[in-house]
């Protein structure tokens, strides 16, 4: 008979590394683009919230027809918690990868829908929302031990 059982790689592996690599760099584009975008969601919160005529038209001309007020506190919302979620990515913590993925993917839904007030900018955040979510998809475990 044949043993058919194939054991794992492990940490007493040769091959096995748990050093970060080049990659690692991707991350922390991620966490500092996160950190970015969500200042900018909050800066385009707070215009929606205080000066409704800067926009290219009105509520009722957008995507979803909601007012800018709501708009504003989306957008605001959305922010604080990408930048929340962009320095505790910084740090390496797991829960921040998962909640940076989750409000990057809102993020980029949110611009879809608010498009039509501010094309250029949303077609911008979408963008870099796809590449934020690249970055710590494809390359988050590199940060497992980055801080030790």
């Amino acid at each position: 008979m044949t043993d058919t059982s194939r054991r794992g790689t492990t940490e007493t592996d040769v091959s096995y590394s748990d050093a970060p690599t080049a990659w690692a760099g991707w991350v922390v584009f991620g966490g500092v683009m996160l950190i970015m975008l969500g200042s900018f969601q909050i800066i385009e919160g707070l215009v929606a919230l205080f000066d409704d005529g800067f926009y290219l038209v009105r509520s009722n001309g957008l995507v979803v027809d909601v007012n800018y007020n709501t708009w504003g506190w989306i957008h605001l919302i959305i922010g604080v918690v990408g930048a929340l979620a962009g320095l505790g990515l910084l740090v390496g913590n797991l829960a921040a990868r998962i909640v940076g993925v989750v409000v990057a993917v809102l993020s980029a839904i949110v611009n879809i829908a608010f498009i039509s007030a501010y094309p250029i900018w949303s077609a911008i955040m979408i963008t870099l929302d796809v590449v934020v979510i690249y970055a710590i998809v494809v390359h988050g475990r590199e940060l497992k031990g980055y801080y030790r």
